[in-house]
């Protein structure tokens, strides 16, 4: 494994987030921080190296937690102020709002140009330009008339579970909520459009299967070095776009199955991407008990199915939408699933070597 960029992988789990790195022989898993609670996302802010974890803690609530030198294992962690809403208005057209103020879940981190966005369940958009030790919910974005419309896909209520920063331009930001749809800000979240267009809800009536507010958009990631091009896996297909969410493109069909959750895009190649099927919406297992993983090379025009070093029976694992990731180098890519398996490859997924089978059920990897 080369570079300081791709020494650690952060594993959050069900009952810690563990810090995985490469030995002498081979990789290892660290004891956790936070032992014994949930971990909901981990972002790393590429700019100070500040690491981010939050915790959702039931009857506790949510909480967050910064470490400034967490990136080499080492770091004290201290806690930070958590995404809040304010009071739900007793009057006006807000005061029956069927969507609860409160946050359930700290679903997506984000770090670029010096700010922290937060995603969450329900779906406020939060944002710190102090490392987190103050939020303000993104008004612009919570009080749209459309958010009404917004529907759960797994939890009750709407959720953000994807947030993309333009790395050549901080005010842009594009966000994929489920189920809403795909939102971006191009004033630094000061106004909104949805751009979802080309995206198809098989789940509704024929009259709204285009309506971009009501799209389940599974997982969202943008190129890096092209951010232009977006890639999702939505609970219906796979899409593509290549003018910065404008025009939205199903890809053909890779075999087995084009539903999952994760998808995980080349950060300088943005024809490349990598996804993991499961059989579907209804059995959310691999196809035949054999877990593999796709891979296109040529933006969607054709797949490889993988699955060297991967369980090829018995193997009932699902991969949740932030459990795939992606290094800096473009060769390391880490996987973990509900069941506790954690799989490394470092040769662009061609080949995977099996790192744990004991973890506790995975909710986010991260290459950092």
């Amino acid at each position: 494994m080369n570079g300081p960029a791709n020494s650690s992988i952060w594993v959050g789990t069900r009952k810690g987030l563990f810090a995985v790195r490469k030995g002498a022989s081979g990789w290892e898993v660290g004891m956790p921080s936070f032992p014994g609670e949930p971990v909901s996302q981990f972002v790393r802010d590429p700019q100070t190296g500040a690491c981010y974890a939050a915790l959702r803690l039931g009857h506790f609530g949510v909480k967050l937690w910064k470490s400034q030198d967490g990136s080499n294992g080492s770091g004290e962690w201290k806690q930070v102020a958590s995404p809040a809403f304010p009071a739900k208005p007793e009057e006006g057209e807000w005061k029956d709002d069927a969507t609860p103020w409160n946050v359930d879940m700290i679903w997506a981190l984000a770090a670029g140009h010096g700010t922290l966005w937060a995603g969450c369940l329900p779906a406020g958009l939060f944002k710190s330009d102090d490392g987190g030790e103050s939020w303000a919910l993104v008004e612009s974005l919570w009080l749209r008339p459309e958010r009404k419309e917004w529907m759960g896909g797994g939890y009750d209520h709407a959720g953000i579970h994807s947030i993309a920063i333009d790395p050549r331009d901080a005010n842009h930001v594009t966000i994929a909520i489920s189920c809403g749809g795909v939102w971006q800000t191009h004033d630094g979240g000061k106004t909104w459009a949805n751009t979802s267009k080309g995206m198809i809800a098989d789940f509704m009536p024929p009259e709204r299967k285009e309506d971009g507010n009501i799209q389940d958009v599974h997982c969202m990631k943008m190129c890096a070095a092209e951010s232009e091009v977006l890639w999702a896996q939505n609970h219906f297909g796979i899409y593509r776009s290549t003018d910065a969410g404008k025009q939205w493109n199903r890809i053909g069909s890779p075999q087995p199955t084009d539903f999952g959750f994760a998808v995980a895009v080349h950060p300088r190649d943005a024809r490349t991407a990598w996804f993991v099927p499961a059989h579907s919406d209804q059995r959310r297992i691999p196809v035949d008990g054999r877990m593999v993983i796709t891979r296109t090379r040529d933006g969607g025009d054709s797949f490889e199915t993988i699955g060297d070093g991967l369980p090829e029976r018995d193997a009932y694992h699902l991969v949740y939408r932030h459990a795939l990731d992606v290094g800096d180098d473009g060769d390391t890519l880490a996987m973990g699933s509900t069941t506790g398996g954690l799989w490394v490859s470092e040769d662009g997924g061609a080949e995977w070597t099996c790192v744990s089978r004991d973890l506790p059920p995975i909710a986010v990897v991260r290459v950092a």
